[in-house]
């Protein structure tokens, strides 16, 4: 091994080892590694920035502009609505029918997209079935990613995958040749996850009260002002209440009128009822000081705090939101959005203490209060998902079936081998933006910038790889494994190797990351052994997607992770099992398909 390799292959760990930790983004994370090969002279210039003129990124990116488009009709809500509708007799049918058509959805369009769109949907769904969203949320997740793998354009990996393998002198992989194998895990997947996983799953979340799910009971009461409270005749800002005993005032109730609207410039009169969010302890210091009495036998519930315009509603902080990295304070989202945060939930825990000085994170759950025209704003330029309610009427502006007709177009035209995807997707885009069915700051903000930067970046990496002879070293080492085995079971040994080992890199790391770096492996082990790359690299595709054992490996987990009140085992306890059948049905099926 010579020292090159030895510091490709400490990068690669160092990389992995980052994207486990989320020391910092993933984007940064990528230009981190891409910055250090450029330095150490693996890379030149021009290589470097090859990532970013790459097919597959630009692919990509016009993708995401194209789902923002057919989003915006609403159609796909309408269509599973109303096909819901139809099956609700039975509720097995009914979600079979209903993860069935997420999962073709998904074949279309990009995932996390799907993902995004169906989970107030499922939520809807999980209160028509009397259960808990947390036995509906993660099979959102799994079926999305199951039929993210039917075509090329399912998911940004397939795409990868492709763009690296025909590099490589390889044969390009067809629009619906995914399928052919894609459709039997998908339906033995689906089965799993309505009939399997509901036992395994815990019921975490309450349907019937958000204030009950997320333990508000002992944060949110009543405090009725005296005649000698030093309040009277002052404003809550005036007495400094949030900052000195950290309580937050969300409503003021003045003879059975409710106060909703500048409440810390409203001056308190004696008999007010202020509806009051905070802990405890600093509930009875302020009693004390402020001399007001406190109400500690009236529970605020959702029923009470939901009066006049007033709603209580879980939303989604997205990876396009400019306050990620932020605190509530730093952001001044209370000023610029005109609503409280209650609580968060993260990773399973929820914070219900400071909520205004934690930093938020991309996909944290969000329980907000306020005007219900507020809240329906935060959804409005996508940097929030709102998981309360489903409109499932279509948005019929002018010409909205191009939306429908340039996706579909684009996807067939590709598959019959008329127009190459890249550039059906630019002629598609062009279309959209001359009738202004979405205009370019739309295009713009449609596109995940942080999941192009990390495609972009991290390409390179797999050049390098390749041109290092890390690759052949790395495939030497895999052949020296499968050599010790009869020639006849050496190949299925192998692929069953590279599935194992793509799916768990894929389970603690980006999913391209890992399908950058597998796929000039398996290039180098197929030709020291001498077969048909070919079925390996279908089996890197389909294993970098497989990720259900973790919330961190996919971003559809992660996404369903804090609105499921999941734990960590809880992937771990239904995924496992799922993704060995996956394993096994690989190892057997694939040869049958492409054979060796």
């Amino acid at each position: 091994m010579s020292f090159e390799i030895l510091i490709v292959l400490s990068l690669i760990v160092l990389a992995f080892s980052l994207f486990v930790t989320e020391k910092f983004p993933l984007d940064v994370t990528a230009l981190l590694i891409l910055s250090i090969l450029l330095l150490g002279k693996f890379l030149t210039p021009e290589e470097a920035i090859s990532g970013f003129a790459n097919p597959a990124v630009i692919t990509i990116g016009l993708l995401f502009i194209l789902s923002h488009a057919l989003q915006k009709t609403r159609l796909l809500e309408y269509l599973i609505i109303r096909i819901n509708k139809l099956v609700s007799r039975s509720r097995n049918l009914g979600l079979g029918v209903y993860l069935l058509t997420i999962g073709i959805a998904s074949a279309l369009m990009n995932n996390t997209a799907i993902v995004a769109i169906f989970m107030p949907v499922t939520i809807r769904l999980a209160h028509q079935y009397k259960i808990s969203p947390s036995k509906l949320l993660i099979p959102l997740s799994y079926a999305a990613i199951m039929g993210g793998t039917l075509t090329l354009v399912g998911t940004s990996t397939n795409l990868l995958v492709n763009a690296i393998y025909i590099d490589n002198g390889g044969e390009a992989l067809g629009m619906f040749e995914f399928a052919r194998y894609g459709w039997i895990p998908l339906i033995i997947g689906l089965a799993y996850i309505i009939w399997i996983a509901p036992l395994i799953l815990p019921s975490r979340t309450i349907t019937s009260s958000l204030t009950k799910s997320y333990h508000m009971a002992g944060y949110l009461t009543e405090m009725k002002i005296s005649n000698d409270s030093p309040l009277v005749g002052k404003t809550c800002r005036e007495r400094n209440i949030n900052q000195n005993y950290d309580v937050m005032v969300l409503d003021i109730q003045r003879e059975g009128h409710l106060i909703s609207t500048k409440v810390g410039e409203e001056i308190i009169q004696s008999g007010d009822i202020l509806f009051v969010k905070g802990a405890v302890e600093n509930f009875l210091r302020m009693k004390e000081v402020e001399k007001i009495s406190l109400l500690t036998d009236e529970k605020l519930t959702q029923k009470e705090l939901e009066q006049e315009d007033n709603v209580l509603m879980e939303c989604m902080l997205t990876d396009k939101s400019d306050i990620i990295g932020k605190t509530l304070m730093q952001s001044n989202f209370r000023k610029r959005f005109r609503t409280f945060i209650l609580a968060i939930r993260r990773d399973g825990s929820i914070i219900r203490k400071k909520v205004a000085h934690v930093i938020l994170h991309t996909y944290d759950t969000l329980l907000i209060y306020g005007r219900r025209k507020q809240i329906d704003k935060l959804a409005i330029n996508g940097d929030f998902i709102l998981l309360g309610e489903v409109q499932a009427e279509l948005v019929k502006s002018r010409y909205w079936w191009v939306s429908i007709l340039a996706i579909i177009s684009t996807i067939i035209l590709a598959a019959f081998g008329i127009l190459p995807i890249l550039k059906g997707a630019i002629i598609s885009a062009v279309i959209l933006l001359m009738f202004k069915i979405i205009s370019p700051n739309e295009a713009y903000q449609s596109i995940h910038w942080q999941v192009i930067i990390l495609i972009a970046a991290l390409i390179p990496l797999g050049i390098v790889i390749e041109s290092t002879g890390t690759a052949t070293f790395i495939g030497e080492l895999i052949s020296n494994t499968v050599v010790g085995f009869s020639t006849d079971i050496q190949p299925y040994i192998l692929l069953g190797l590279i599935y194992l080992i793509t799916m768990i890199l894929t389970e603690v790391s980006s999913n391209t990351a890992t399908a950058i770096i597998m796929t000039p492996i398996v290039m180098a082990v197929t030709n020291q052994i001498g077969i048909d790359p070919r079925p390996f690299i279908f089996a890197v595709c389909f294993a970098a997607s497989a990720s259900f054992i973790t919330p961190v490996g996919y971003q559809t987990n992660l996404m369903v992770y804090g609105p499921g009140g999941y734990k960590f085992s809880d992937f771990i306890k239904v995924g496992m099992p799922l993704s060995i059948i996956f394993w096994l049905l690989a190892i057997l099926l694939i040869p049958i398909i492409w054979p060796f």
